[in-house]
């Protein structure tokens, strides 16, 4: 039968039920799904020879017969080497050896026929020629498509459950043998200026590379399939994101009005001059709310410049013109930080702050939803609770969102639908690359404060190990004899809170009854009910508690610019972001800081991060590195829904082609070469890439 590229994978020879079930797991159930699910490299198997015309040094395919195998176990270093003897019709013998590699004695046994590829070397204990840890394949000398795996570049697929490379290659090829024509969805006039090749061809290229591709180009990704998919990719999520930063310019919203009493205020509740950045930022802020047009802005700035100062500028023209403003967190902590930052600048303005989040109890959420509606409370801090149904604002004109990557597209919408088309800051400490920056928010316009206030030092951070303790706290002692202030954090990780909870209030009593009995020492976690928390922080701000230990709690919202210490117990187990968060509660003041990362055993990639955070306090230079060790995905420390999930393009690996699709996007859209040709795309993007990018609405 022919295929269509929306027919269910289930339907695809060769798959069925159970294999579509697995294949669904991974998001694949079409088979434009399957035809995406890119090959991670690429083998050049063509140069298949024989045995005895292999020679040192060189990288051959060679389809030989198993003719012994046996595990050798080497038991004082347990290499657990597995060893084969492979011949073919030339009569001579080739070695393979693969290290750690116990479990293939159950795979490669005698009789049995292999294609092997990898690098021939001389064997100098044998006196013949091996391959160490070659890639091979099992061959079945009754399969049809045996000339899939050999012979030709071979496609190399990431393995699903039991569906291995092989078993893609044959699906895949069986596919593009049924495969109806696919239409071409780019625009003819771009095809044509890129030189691009069209779609249809770009997707068989992509699975089976025609003879003499340069194999460098295939494992770079820079083959012109491949070039053409990652563009086509990039090109319809930046044509959507443009077509929403054209359609949000063109809605009606409020205006609102910058008047001598609105700066009055402001001035009133300012702790001290601002920065020329924040004056810059406000400015930018203060002209998108007095347009007619709602505001859709990103504030992007590293730890302690400033921005909960510039979100309550913003927050008080919405107020002083009868707004109310919605503060959106992620959790609990942050949301409740929030509340006090807030409430600390406002209560002097005879503004009303309110909090709303999850664990507070029925009767106080209900009240909190009474004053809200009615108008009671001017800015309301939460969590997701904000977000529920029975939520009503009696007049919500300012939305500020809080790390913004750690909500959908669709949680944000329905924040904005609480409100008649009410202006929407995103806020965000986490400094980030401008590739991704581009990609995530690039229906927002963006404000950067790229500038700390007077004054400030550099924090100074080392390095120590866990049996240096001693050392750290003999400075903690200095630094508190000379009056200063200390903070000891321990890592919260999701699934062991009470262990986190347990280790900090160990060494809270550690602390406070062996090593520093004349000292005040507050304990500060997530557990505490909100009062405890606002009572800890204050005793901790006004000086009366000298060391705080904490779990992750200070991370956003604490300002003591008495505080010049900042001790990470277990840094290994926090991200380079948090870790960078972290050293910015200390290096507030006038005063020299310090941030010490205490941790155990490190592997590369810990050790890696830590060397980072030593050597850089640029928070974007440490947002590049967090973002190449870690990878998009894993980047904010959780797999948000606000990241595109890409098939083939790569933020990391393909920032030049994004840059490419970003500026042909934004032309196609701002000149079409015509209104079919953009009506046309709007359809494309609204059948095809809302369900994966949440391109809500676009067109």
């Amino acid at each position: 039968m022919t295929l269509e590229l929306d027919t269910p994978v289930q339907y695809v020879k060769g798959i069925g039920p159970p294999r579509a079930k697995t294949l669904e797991a991974k998001g694949i159930r079409t088979v434009e799904d399957l035809l995406t699910y890119a090959p991670f490299r690429y083998e050049d198997r063509s140069n298949v020879k024989r045995i005895s015309e292999l020679a040192p040094g060189e990288t051959a395919t060679v389809l030989a017969v198993v003719e012994s195998a046996r595990l050798s176990s080497f038991q004082r270093r347990r290499l657990g080497l597995f060893e084969a003897t492979f011949t073919d019709e030339s009569g001579r013998t080739l070695a393979g050896k693969w290290f750690h590699s116990d479990y293939l004695a159950n795979v490669i046994e005698p009789g049995r026929e292999v294609a092997l590829y990898g690098k021939v070397e001389f064997d100098r204990y044998s006196g013949t020629l091996a391959m160490i840890h070659p890639e091979f394949e099992i061959l079945d000398p009754e399969d049809p498509d045996v000339s899939l795996h050999t012979g030709r570049i071979v496609p190399i697929y990431q393995a699903i459950g039991k569906i291995t490379t092989r078993v893609f290659r044959r699906i895949i090829h069986g596919v593009l043998e049924r495969l109806a024509p696919i239409e071409e969805p780019l625009p003819g006039h771009t095809l044509r200026r890129l030189k691009l090749p069209k779609r249809d061809r770009a997707i068989r290229e992509l699975h089976f590379p025609p003879p003499g591709t340069d194999l460098r180009l295939l494992n770079a990704f820079r083959s012109p399939a491949q070039y053409r998919l990652i563009f086509e990719e990039f090109f319809w999520l930046e044509c959507g994101l443009s077509l929403k930063r054209t359609k949000a310019r063109l809605r009606k919203g409020i205006s609102f009005q910058l008047t001598g009493r609105v700066r009055e205020k402001i001035k009133q509740m300012l702790p001290f001059k601002p920065t020329r950045a924040q004056k810059r930022v406000l400015g930018e802020i203060a002209r998108d709310m007095a347009s007619e047009n709602p505001m859709n802005r990103m504030l992007q700035g590293d730890v302690g410049s400033g921005k909960t100062l510039v979100a309550a500028e913003a927050a008080i023209i919405a107020i002083e013109n009868g707004y109310q403003v919605a503060v959106l967190a992620p959790t609990e902590i942050l949301a409740a930080q929030h509340y006090f930052s807030f409430k600390n600048l406002f209560d002097k303005l005879g503004y009303v702050t309110g909090l709303l989040v999850g664990s507070q109890s029925q009767k106080e959420k209900k009240q909190i939803k009474k004053l809200l509606a009615e108008g009671h409370i001017q800015v309301i801090a939460g969590t997701h609770a904000l977000l529920e149904e029975d939520v009503a604002f009696h007049n919500l004109g300012l939305v500020i969102i809080d790390e913004q990557h750690r909500f959908g597209v669709m949680q944000r919408l329905r924040m904005i639908e609480k409100g008649v088309a009410p202006d929407v800051l995103v806020m965000t400490a986490t400094p980030i690359p401008r590739t991704l920056a581009l990609t995530i928010y690039g229906d927002l316009d963006v404000s950067v404060i790229d500038e700390m206030p007077p004054g400030r030092k550099p924090v100074k951070t080392f390095h120590v190990t866990e049996d240096q303790i001693e050392r750290v706290y003999s400075f903690l002692r200095q630094e508190i004899d000379k009056g200063r202030q200390a903070y000891v954090v321990y890592p919260v990780i999701e699934e062991s809170e009470t262990q986190a909870l347990k280790a900090a209030e160990k060494m809270h009593e550690h602390l406070s009854k062996v090593v520093f009995p004349d000292v005040k020492v507050g304990l500060l976690h997530g557990k505490l009910p909100a009062e405890e928390k606002e009572a800890v922080m204050r005793a901790f701000k006004e000086g009366r508690i000298k060391i705080l230990v904490s779990t992750t709690v200070v991370e956003v919202g604490v300002d003591v610019p008495n505080a010049t210490v900042m001790v990470i117990e277990q840094a290994e187990r926090f991200g380079m972001a948090q870790l960078h968060q972290l050293r910015g509660r200390v290096g507030r003041g006038a005063e020299q800081s310090y941030c010490i990362l205490v941790t155990g055993r490190l592997n590369d990639a810990a050790r890696e991060r830590i060397r980072t955070i030593v050597e850089s306090t640029d928070g974007f230079h440490i947002a590049e590195m967090d973002l190449r060790l870690r990878g998009p995905g894993e980047f904010f420390g959780t797999r948000q829904s606000g990241l595109p999930a890409f098939r083939i393009g790569n933020l990391i690996r393909d920032q030049d082609v994004l840059e490419v699709a970003r500026s042909e996007a934004t032309a196609f859209v701002e000149n079409p070469p015509s209104p079919e040709e953009l009506k046309r795309a709007v359809a494309y993007i609204r059948d095809h890439w809302q369900r994966r990018y949440g391109l809500v609405q676009v067109g």
